[in-house]
């Protein structure tokens, strides 16, 4: 074996922004002869380093060798001299770990050493399905997700880089055949609706449509899909209708979707989101045979999820800033409106934490525990000390469900979208549970 020097940490890379790294040769090129970006590289080498020991068939297994042992060389500081030799490949899992991609091997949430089934989690964010399921014994073979930011946050824990752009058809392709259940928190669009029948052809050029397209061409035993409690209404139910219908067209069962709420699965957030299941037709499961889990108590508080320690003064409110959302608040009152900053009590439920608009300022808390309020960022008048402040990203993570020790890597910004856009963890396990148990009663999982 071959000693270097240099650790190669994916993540170093990540924070340094990949855009401004390219590793070239003949296996970095794509079908059409371009050359592949840089995180996509990543996506294609960590699929295939956490994949490589199971019994997945991994499409892009010849290329992700090839990129991988060029990297290597890299790494060492030599120029690779015979194409396609797999050199570092041929060596020890010791060397991976040692030499390259130390930081994926040391990812807090690693799959199961068995698995009882196998999932791709597509729209995959930061892996708020990926993690329910990985918690109920399953492994995820694929993932995809477009957003720079959210793939470094999900390396960060999972030890994966998402593949990209779904709607691609080079992406599609690199989905392995034979996975048990497809995850999906999909954007709501409309449809078009000039043909009327409702189907698969009105969803083209809409995310869904990628989604059906990946259900009908890959045919897994079920599907798992989350989506707002919007969609029930969007375009007068139309669209609604149309992705039932689809479903059934590509070849799936469908149970009536429900409304189910994050705080009723053991965190305090009021979060309404659809849950749309569905089974291959060909496993006989009929759509009684599923139900969801029950909604029925509350378990957790705001003070439950509050951080244990004193927060910086830069999460605490400026004055000026608070006689701006009060005046806000006013004015939409005075109209009949309900729009306005909210604050949470410590025994309350907060808001559906949201990205945008008055998403942050709809889940103010009364914290007096800082006693420093010197400003840390510039702000307009000075730190209030009426102990208004805003959730910081970590409560927000607590709000969704995730672990302390699931990784914050990027910045607050960046966080809070993250955080916002994410399913809650806890719900869809309970969901997914209950997914998994139909299947097992089938006799299709955990024979």
């Amino acid at each position: 074996m071959t000693k270097i020097n240099n650790v190669f940490s994916l993540f170093d890379f990540c924070k340094k922004r990949a855009d401004k790294l390219q590793i070239y040769g003949e296996e970095t090129l794509d079908e059409e002869r371009n050359i592949i970006p840089f995180i996509d590289q990543a996506a294609l080498i960590t699929h295939y380093l956490q994949l490589r020991n199971k019994n997945v068939n991994m499409p892009y297994e010849q290329q992700a060798k090839g990129i991988l042992d060029l990297w290597y060389e890299f790494v060492k500081g030599e120029q690779k001299k015979k194409p396609k030799n797999f050199n570092f490949v041929g060596e020890s899992s010791a060397a991976i770990q040692g030499y390259l991609f130390p930081d994926l091997f040391q990812a807090p949430f690693q799959a199961p050493a068995n698995p009882k089934f196998t999932f791709i989690d597509l729209f995959a964010g930061i892996g708020g399905f990926r993690m329910a399921f990985q918690n109920l014994g399953g492994e995820c073979v694929f993932s995809s997700e477009w957003d720079e930011q959210a793939k470094k946050t999900y390396y960060a824990n999972y030890g994966e880089v998402p593949f990209g752009d779904i709607t691609k058809e080079s992406t599609k392709n690199k989905i392995p055949k034979g996975f048990d259940i497809l995850c999906a928190g999909f954007p709501c669009q409309a449809f078009s609706l000039a043909g009327k029948r409702l189907g698969f052809e009105e969803t083209r050029g809409t995310l869904f449509f990628d989604v059906a397209e990946i259900l009908r061409r890959y045919q897994p035993k079920a599907f798992f899909l989350e989506n707002v409690k919007g969609l029930v209404i969007h375009d007068k139910g139309k669209t609604l209708k149309t992705i039932l219908n689809t479903l059934d067209e590509v070849g799936y069962v469908v149970p009536n979707p429900e409304i189910v709420n994050a705080m009723y699965f053991g965190v305090p957030q009021h979060r309404e989101r659809i849950y749309i299941v569905g089974f291959r037709k060909d496993l006989g499961i009929k759509k009684e045979d599923f139900s969801y889990p029950i909604q029925k108590e509350v378990t957790k508080k705001w003070i439950d999820v509050r951080e244990e320690n004193p927060v910086p003064a830069k999460y605490y409110l400026s004055t000026t800033y608070i006689d701006t959302l009060i005046r806000h608040k006013a004015r939409h009152e005075a109209k009949g409106h309900g729009f306005g900053y909210d604050i949470i009590p410590d025994d309350g439920i907060a808001h559906a934490i949201v990205v945008g608009g008055m998403g942050r300022e709809c889940n103010l808390v009364i914290d007096f525990r800082q006693k420093d309020l010197t400003p840390t960022t510039r702000i307009k008048g000075e730190v209030n000390k009426q102990g208004w402040r805003k959730m910081t990203p970590r409560e927000w993570a607590r709000l969704q469900g995730y672990p302390d020790n699931f990784r914050i890597v990027v910045a607050d910004a960046s966080a809070y979208k993250q955080f916002g856009n994410s399913v809650a963890v806890p719900a869809i396990q309970a969901t997914a549970s209950q997914l998994l148990k139909t299947l097992k009663e089938h006799g299709y999982i955990g024979k």
